[in-house]
């Protein structure tokens, strides 16, 4: 089985490829990544040099590399992992998350369908049904209603990957997931943002009131719902993706400082971001009962896994936040 796997050197999609090589040897990746600021193919050393792995570096809006691609390696199935993913960055600029997100899942959806592929994958995100109050929770049929940049252009991927499913009938799945963490995610996120401020005494910046209320999901818990949809999705569905484990930013922050031994007065509490999302919370009731999926991992078992990876992996994240990563973190955080 012959599967291009793109955005494969980022934080979901390289815990996924490493995941599916160590665990098959029936299938063969080609792993096609712009290697943007995200990307890091540090990330993909367990993979490396295996006979069922290929590693190509290229953008997803190039045509005639995607096609080379699929003609190339006989490619049969696309899960599309590439995206510019961060809400904060799409509120600076927004038009490289429509470029990648939008017209790269188009070339990479013509291609499928000039080659007759078998499966395509869409990796998405709860983001696209906007946001929760109170109470309740996104099932795949909570209407979409976009907040950001970032989840507007998701959605309208969505949207088009499901367009070629009613127009020329191109054998489609959805996966709509909630908040990832573990090893390997960008220290621009929440989570390895907080934990790397710790290690270096520096203040850790909360949005608002910190009460913004995410729901949790390991990544490799969601890498083996994207495995388990892929292999028996029905077509044209979707499939939302969560643990159901909510928790307020502050709490996270919080159970943080606390595990490294760290007090709250590192806490500093910042303007809150255009349009900041209140609640999110993921129903995966379909995704249970159609296809007998269900987290593996404790909350706070699979946390302190994370954190011991950090602690463990100092260069890995130390070369990470030096360069342009800091001028980003400066535009972000500073001057507040």
């Amino acid at each position: 089985m012959n599967i291009l796997v793109t955005g494969g050197a980022g934080f979901i999609g390289s815990n996924f490829i490493n995941y599916i090589l160590s665990e098959r040897d029936d299938v063969f990746i080609v792993n096609l990544d712009k290697l943007t600021y995200a990307g890091n193919l540090e990330n993909l050393k367990p993979s490396e040099g295996k006979k069922n792995y290929q590693f190509v570096r290229g953008d997803i809006t190039n045509n005639e590399l995607v096609d080379y691609l699929f003609k190339k390696y006989s490619i049969k199935n696309v899960i599309n992992f590439a995206a510019e993913s961060h809400v904060d960055r799409s509120i600076l600029g927004s038009e490289v998350f429509y470029r990648t997100n939008v017209i790269g899942t188009n070339v990479l959806l013509e291609a499928s369908r000039r080659y007759n592929i078998d499966k395509f994958l869409q990796v998405s995100t709860d983001e696209v049904y906007g946001s929760l109050g109170a109470t309740g929770l996104f099932t795949e049929q909570t209407p979409i209603t976009t907040n950001s940049p970032y989840s507007s252009s998701k959605a309208a991927a969505d949207l088009m990957v499901q367009a070629f499913h009613h127009t020329y009938g191109l054998p489609v799945v959805i996966t709509r997931c909630s908040n990832n963490y573990g090893q390997l995610q960008f220290p621009e996120k929440l989570i390895p943002l907080m934990i790397l401020n710790c290690l270096k005494d520096k203040k850790l910046p909360v949005y608002g009131d910190g009460m913004n209320v995410r729901d949790w999901i390991y990544v490799i818990d969601h890498n083996k719902a994207v495995e388990l949809v892929f292999e028996k999705g029905r077509v044209g569905e979707v499939y939302n993706i969560g643990a159901s484990r909510e928790m307020a930013n502050i709490q996270i922050v919080k159970l943080i400082l606390n595990k490294l031994g760290k007090t709250e007065d590192l806490i500093e509490y910042v303007k809150d971001r255009p349009g900041h999302d209140r609640r999110y919370a993921i129903d995966s009731t379909k995704i249970q009962t159609e296809l007998g999926w269900k987290p593996s991992f404790e909350f706070e078992q699979a946390m302190e896994y994370t954190i011991d990876w950090y602690l463990a992996n100092k260069t890995w994240w130390e070369r990470i936040i030096s360069g342009e990563y800091q001028k980003y973190y400066e535009v972000q955080y500073g001057n507040r």
